[in-house]
C-alpha cells in the first residue's frame, strides 16, 4: 500500500503505488479534464509525465499526490507540490501547487480541501518561502480556486510555455507567501 501523506475530513492524499498510473490515465485522460492542459495525452506522453511526478517525490519528498475519497476509496485526481519545471520561465525550482480532478468530482470542494492541505505541507513540513500556481486565462475554475486560497495574481511573472500554442498561452501565475498563508487559510476555510 502506498504511503499516506496527509488526510483531510473527506480526503486522503497519498503517494503513487502499484497500478495507480494505469488507473489514473484511464479515468483522467479525457478531453474535459485535459482541456487546459494541452489535450488528451498519448500513453507515451502520460508515461513521461508520470516519470516527472515520481521524480519529484524521489528528489524532493513531494509531488502531485493522488487524492482519494476516504468514504469509498474512489480516486478523484491529484493535488500537491512540485518544483517549477516549465519552459519559458526563470521560476525554475520554486514550489508550485497544482491539482487535477476528474469531472465527476468538480464542484464538490475537493480541490480546495486538498489544496489547503498541500499548502499546509508546503509552508509547514517543506518550509517553502512562497508557493506559485499556474494556469491560463480561460481556466476560470483554476484561477478562481487560486484566488479563494488567497493567492495573488502576478502578471509580472507570466510567461509563454513553448509546449503550447496561443490558445494556452500565456501561462498566468499566482503566488502566496508563507507569511500570508495563516490569514488566507482562515479565509479559505470559511463557508461561502
Amino acid at each position: 500500500m502506498a504511503d499516506i501523506v496527509a488526510e483531510t475530513e473527506r480526503l486522503r492524499l497519498r503517494e503513487w503505488g502499484e497500478g495507480d498510473a494505469d488507473r489514473f490515465y484511464a479515468i483522467m485522460n479525457r478531453a474535459s479534464v485535459m482541456r487546459w492542459l494541452g489535450g488528451v495525452q498519448t500513453p507515451e506522453q502520460w508515461d513521461a509525465a508520470l516519470q516527472r511526478i515520481l521524480g519529484f517525490q524521489r528528489d524532493h519528498g513531494h509531488t502531485f499526490w493522488l487524492v482519494e475519497r476516504k468514504k469509498d476509496g474512489e480516486l478523484l485526481g491529484f493535488c500537491g507540490l512540485k518544483r517549477v519545471n516549465s519552459p519559458g520561465t526563470d521560476l525554475t525550482g520554486q514550489f508550485e501547487v497544482g491539482w487535477r480532478f476528474r469531472e465527476e468530482a468538480w464542484g464538490e470542494g475537493y480541490a480546495k480541501e486538498a489544496a489547503i492541505q498541500a499548502l499546509d505541507l508546503a509552508f509547514g513540513r517543506f518550509e517553502a518561502p512562497h508557493v506559485l500556481a499556474f494556469t491560463v486565462t480561460g481556466n476560470e475554475g483554476s484561477w478562481g480556486l487560486m484566488e479563494r486560497l488567497g493567492m495573488r495574481r502576478r502578471q509580472d511573472l507570466d510567461f509563454t510555455d513553448s509546449r503550447f500554442g496561443p490558445d494556452l498561452n500565456p501561462t498566468i501565475v499566482y503566488r502566496i507567501d508563507a507569511s500570508e498563508w495563516p490569514w488566507a487559510r482562515q479565509q479559505a476555510l470559511r463557508p461561502r
